[in-house]
Formats: C-alpha cells, sequence, structure tokens
C-alpha cells in the first residue's frame, strides 16, 4: 500500500479524535468516522496515517535537521528540510543556475573558470559526495565540501549563505570518486582517483597500462579562516592503477589514516571490439581487491619535506616513496567493494562487497599492530606492502545481495544497503549480525544517517536513496525521478515514512546536520558585501547618492542600485563595442528583500539579495533599446521596477544621455 503523506484534514481529524477520547466519546485510539470514512476514501491505513503525523511539518515550524544531497548530473546540491522532506534549495556549484544568477555574474563565472580545464568552459558537472566540514570529529555546521566525479573537481560551499565560494581542480587527475571525505577537523578534504589515467594525463597506449597509467589520493589542504581550499599547500600521493573509489577519514582511534576502497585491481582496460572481455567482467575475476590504508599525517610530513616531486600543478609523492616511507598499505578487500566507513569511535572499518554477500569488519588496532610487526602477506606487483587478511578483521556479517554502503546510529547499529534485495539491514555491531531488514523501492544506492561520519551520531532517521522509482509515482516518461525514503530507525522495528521523489539529477550520497548548528544569514550586512569573499565589494555603493556612471580605460562603469521598486540609473546608454562593467547593489536590509536584474537578449540575470553587491561585465555588440528589469517579485510595484540599456550604433548620433 502508497505510503503518501496524507493531508491537513486527516490530521485535523485525528486530533478531534484526541480530544473526543479525552472527553468520553469514542474509545480511546479509535477514529471518528469521519476521519474512518476519509481513511477508506484515499486507502490509507493505520500505518499510513502514523507515518503522516511523524513527518508533518505545520507551515512556519522549521524542520529539525538539513540534508544536503548530490544533485548527481544536474551538478548542483540539494538542501532538503528532514522530517518534512520538503526540498528548500538548490545549491549552484559546478553547472550556472539562472535563478541564483551563478555563471552570470563576473565572480561566479571566475569560479566556474578556475574549475575548468584552460580554453574550454565546463557547463556540466556530475555531483556526488557532499562533506560537512568537522571540528574535533563532530559538525561544526560552517562548510559544505562536494565532487564533480565526471571532472575531477571539489568546491567549497559556505553555509553562511549556501553559496558556492571556490571550485578547485587539477591537471594530475582525470576523474574521481572517492570525495569528498574531511579529515576530523578539516585539516584536508580527500580526492582520489577513479579510473587511471597517465598521471597529468600525458598520453599512453593502453599497452603500457602497467607502467604508465596510475592513480592519485590528493588532499587539498583547507583555510578554515580563509574557507578556502589552498592548492600551494596541498599534495598527493601517488598509487597503482587500480579504480579507487569511496574514501573514509580515521577519528579518534584511527585518527591521522585514511581508507579507500579499490576495485579493478585486475587492471582491465576493455576491447570489446578486439574480441577482450568488457571493463565490467574483466574487472571482476579476482575474489579480493585492495583496500588503501594511508597514513595522511606522515604523508603531509613527507610532502613538507621536500620528498614531493611536482606533477602539472601539485606535489606528489611518488609511490616507491610512500612505500619507504610507511605511509601506503594494502589489505585484501572481498570482491568489488564499494562502501569503507570507520565506526564513531575510530576502532573499526566497515567495506561492503558488491559481488559479496558479507560486511567484513576490519580492527583498526590489529591493523597498526600488523604494521608496527611488519607482518605482511606479501606485495602487489608495484611492491605495496599487504596485510595478511584474517588477521586484519574482527569478523564478517552476513548480511545479503548487494551489500553497497554503511552508516551508524551511535547507539551500536549499522546499517548497510542492500542493491539487489532492495533493503536496508540493521545490525549490531557488538555481536554482527542483522537484526532487522526494511524493504525499500528501489534498488538503493547510499544512505544517510545524521552525523554518521562524525564521533556522536544522531540516530533517529534515515534516508535511502534508491536509484529507481518505477512503480513510485506518476508516469512522466521513460526518465524517471529517484526515490528518497524517509525512515525511522528509533523503534524496534524500521518503519518508512515517506518518499521523495527527485526529478534533477541522480543523488548519489547525502549528508544530515542538526538544524541549529547551521548559523546562516538572513541578509548581507553592512551593505555591499561581496557574495564570493564575504567581504565589502570594492565596487559597492551603499546609497542612491553614490550611483553614477564613468568611462575609464576598460570601459564604461555603472555604479547601480536597487531598491523597492526601482534601479538607480535607470537608463544606461553606451556605444556599440563598450566594454560595459554593471557594480550593481541591493541596499535592502529587510530579510527575503530579493531583487533580480535581467537585460533582453545580452544572457544577464542576476539575483541581489539583501545587502549583495553583484558584479557583471559584458561587452555591449549589439545595437539597439534593451529593457532591463527585476526577475524576482519584490513589492506590489514589482513589474514597474525596470529600466533601460541603450547601446547606439556604431556612426550614430550621441545621445545626451551617454557616457562619455
Amino acid at each position: 500500500m502508497s505510503r503518501t503523506k496524507i493531508g491537513i484534514l486527516t490530521v485535523a481529524g485525528l486530533a478531534i479524535v484526541a480530544m473526543v477520547a479525552c472527553r468520553g466519546g469514542r474509545q480511546a485510539g479509535r477514529p471518528s468516522a469521519s476521519v474512518e470514512s476519509l481513511m477508506k476514501a484515499r486507502g490509507l491505513n493505520e500505518a499510513d496515517v502514523v507515518a503522516a503525523l511523524k513527518t508533518y511539518t505545520p507551515t512556519g515550524k522549521p524542520d529539525e535537521y538539513y540534508m544536503f544531497a548530490s544533485g548527481g548530473h544536474s551538478g548542483q546540491v540539494l538542501v532538503i528540510g528532514v522530517p518534512s522532506m520538503r526540498i528548500l534549495k538548490y545549491i549552484a556549484v559546478f553547472t550556472p543556475e539562472p535563478w541564483q544568477g551563478y555563471g552570470f555574474d563576473d565572480e561566479t563565472k571566475r569560479i566556474l573558470a578556475d574549475g575548468s580545464p584552460k580554453g574550454k568552459a565546463l557547463t556540466w558537472g556530475d555531483s556526488h559526495h557532499p562533506a560537512l566540514s568537522q571540528t574535533n570529529g563532530d559538525y561544526d555546521g560552517q562548510f559544505l565540501f562536494i565532487n564533480d566525479k565526471a571532472n575531477a573537481r571539489v568546491a567549497v560551499i559556505s553555509l553562511k549563505d549556501f553559496n558556492t565560494s571556490q571550485i578547485v581542480r587539477s591537471d594530475l587527475i582525470q576523474q574521481d570518486h572517492g570525495a569528498s571525505a574531511v579529515t576530523p577537523n578539516t585539516e584536508y578534504v580527500i580526492e582520489s582517483s577513479q579510473f587511471a589515467t597517465p598521471l597529468g594525463n600525458t598520453y599512453a597506449k593502453l599497452d603500457n597500462y602497467e607502467q604508465q597509467y596510475r592513480g592519485a589520493v590528493i588532499f587539498w589542504s583547507f583555510d578554515r579562516d580563509k574557507g578556502r581550499i589552498n592548492k600551494e599547500k596541498s599534495f598527493a600521493v601517488e598509487v597503482p592503477p587500480y579504480s579507487q573509489d569511496l574514501a573514509s577519514s580515521g577519528k579518534l582511534a584511527s585518527d591521522g589514516w585514511v581508507f579507500i576502497n579499490s576495485f579493478n585491481t585486475e587492471e582491465a582496460t576493455g576491447g570489446t571490439r578486439e574480441g577482450k572481455p568488457a571493463i565490467e567482467s574483466g574487472a571482476s575475476q579476482s575474489d579480493m581487491d585492495y583496500m588503501h590504508v594511508i597514513n595522511w599525517r606522515k604523508a603531509a610530513e613527507v610532502a613538507a619535506s621536500g620528498k614531493a616531486k611536482p606533477i602539472k600543478d601539485l606535489r606528489v609523492i611518488p609511490m616507491q616513496t610512500a612505500i619507504d616511507e610507511g605511509i601506503l598499505y594494502f589489505i585484501p578487500e572481498p570482491k568489488s567493494p564499494h562502501g569503507v566507513d570507520v565506526t564513531p569511535d575510530g576502532k573499526e572499518i566497515c567495506v561492503s562487497g558488491k559481488l559479496d554477500t558479507h560486511e567484513t569488519i576490519y580492527s583498526f588496532e590489529k591493523i597498526k599492530g600488523l604494521i608496527d610487526a611488519k607482518t605482511f602477506a606479501g606485495k602487489d606487483r608495484y611492491g605495496v606492502p599487504i596485510l595478511p587478511f584474517q588477521q586484519s578483521i574482527r569478523g564478517q556479517v552476513e548480511m545479503g545481495l548487494g551489500p553497497l554502503h554503511t552508516q551508524f546510529d551511535g547507539k551500536g547499529y549499522g546499517y548497510t544497503t542492500l542493491f539487489i534485495e532492495s533493503k536496508v539491514a540493521r545490525w549490531s555491531l557488538s555481536d554482527l549480525k542483522v537484526i532487522d531488514k526494511i524493504p525499500v523501492h528501489y534498488n538503493v544506492g547510499h544512505l544517510s544517517i545524521p552525523g554518521s561520519d562524525t564521533e556522536h551520531p544522531d540516530g533517529k532517521y534515515l534516508v535511502a536513496l534508491d536509484k529507481w522509482s518505477i512503480d513510485r509515482f506518476m508516469p512522466v516518461g521513460p526518465l524517471l525521478p529517484q526515490n528518497l525514503q524517509l525512515i525511522d530507525i528509533t523503534g524496534e522495528k524500521m518503519q518508512l515514512l515517506y518518499d521523495l521523489p527527485i526529478g534533477l539529477g541522480e543523488p548519489h550520497y547525502a549528508q544530515m546536520i542538526r538544524a541549529d548548528l547551521v548559523k546562516p544569514w538572513a541578509f548581507y550586512k553592512p551593505v555591499g558585501i561581496n557574495p564570493v569573499t564575504h567581504d565589502k565589494d570594492p565596487f559597492a555603493v551603499t546609497s542612491e547618492k553614490e550611483a553614477r556612471m564613468e568611462r575609464r580605460g576598460d570601459g564604461v562603469h555603472v555604479y547601480m542600485t536597487a531598491i523597492r521598486s526601482h534601479y538607480v540609473p535607470d537608463q544606461i546608454v553606451v556605444k556599440q563595442g563598450d566594454t560595459v562593467h554593471i557594480h550593481l547593489t541591493n541596499l535592502e536590509q529587510t530579510k527575503d528583500a530579493t531583487h533580480g536584474f535581467a537585460i533582453d537578449s545580452y544572457n544577464i540575470n542576476l539575483s541581489l539579495e539583501p545587502g549583495k553587491t553583484n558584479n557583471v561585465t559584458f561587452v555591449a555588440d549589439r545595437p539597439g533599446v534593451f529593457p532591463f528589469y527585476c526577475t524576482e517579485f519584490c513589492s506590489a510595484l514589482h513589474l514597474e521596477m525596470a529600466g533601460y540599456l541603450l547601446v547606439e550604433p556604431k556612426g550614430g548620433t550621441e545621445s545626451s544621455a551617454a557616457v562619455r
């Protein structure tokens, strides 16, 4: 039976039921006739009503948690309230987004350019794994990081205003998947390559795969005070040409270490046209792949000592140096792993193998003991020491078909998605036994529990990020939405509460944080703040008296203000061929007093939140008359908030209003 959220009438009806029961009317707990008829008409049972009450959030009442979910092929991040499952915002990250004016003003164009290869503007991204910043192993609500799997980029999002402030990429690798994990005090943001290429992307034939192809793990140094990644202080570790997968940072007992899955240790490269096995089957031959165990604190010391060599734009610790310095180790892990997750106490690492039915629980104490004693089972073909599998683990959980990812509730339980079974399993960390399973719809990938990757998870809700929805929603053609399902995990049995279709892209991973830990600004204060630097913009004007137009050597500068419901100036007259710089400040200091600014036919659209300054530069190459207007409904006279850009044709008679 469908578990859709019922309407306000049902909630009101249940409140009446409670009142009647208290007054001795009907038997306590039994719905009134009107509620019974409504439930019957809607095809609802009591479990549906209970689920609705657990998620219903009245208008004006905030949610308990923020959930930040990747937007997949949209290149964006979704902000979702939990438990209401209301979508609050799309944060523009790797692709232009008109409503927010992202990719239209000078600052955000520069952010996107910094994250694009030279001479090649990227107009899409595949956002995958968001990571909230941490202080002392817990979320601090200050920053969010997200990777672009398709183009090996990492973005920094400030939670002061929920805006992207930086995108970094390196020419070292071409694609990533194990990003963006953070160390317990956000010293580093971790990004690991997935498909091996020659480092720096020089050309090499696939016949030379073993000799010339490599992977890399990048440690992006994060400057918390500036809210930016410092590329000069960042470094990478060269690793073999396996496919590095997800990454998880150690904490407490395992602080200073990073754990990364890998697959395709077979080094399959395909060749179906020549009759060779596809990568899919070639990469699934071995019974074991390798978990990468990296001592990142030691790696940082080695990088600082000068033992790293520059490759393109990053310092890289060569693989042999990483071996010699005790930075890199391998442990066998079951076939085709796709999840590696550190327990809240940092003592154990949980690994799922897609083609294995178990969750394998590794003991960091055992791992560290084996490393210190130099007890190895051998080396891989590149000379990386391999720790013995059986001596590295505490045990295995018989999980089911297709285990993928694991989260923790802080109450002694792990929760693992089962892709093939389309279920989520709850299992005991103490005795390594599954105690409950709940069906989800369908083919679940990632899942999210508030604070799962921190020292203190908040295990109240779980969100399953399902890849398929099939029969869950109204048909919308062949391309179907993904399905995010909210599950209550507080009881003895898990309870499915709510479905949220996502028709924007394929969400992969999500992180949830208590709402009270995030302190976003209501508006930019004082007037004239640059949304990227969060400092006073040098071109800001703070009153209409300062508004003006000036011709300089680099073109025409328009210092402009917006306030309900007009612009100053509202006539801009320039000459064809002029470079025009508009510096536009919203003078409002009232919450939600947002204005927009669009110029017809010039592909310009800005979002001007209260107190914000935007700068946009364009060449007035088309002569004519181009109205501009406010795109954000701001007042009763919103439609009157407009003006004109006049571009005088070359050789035309100059208007008296034209700036000289």
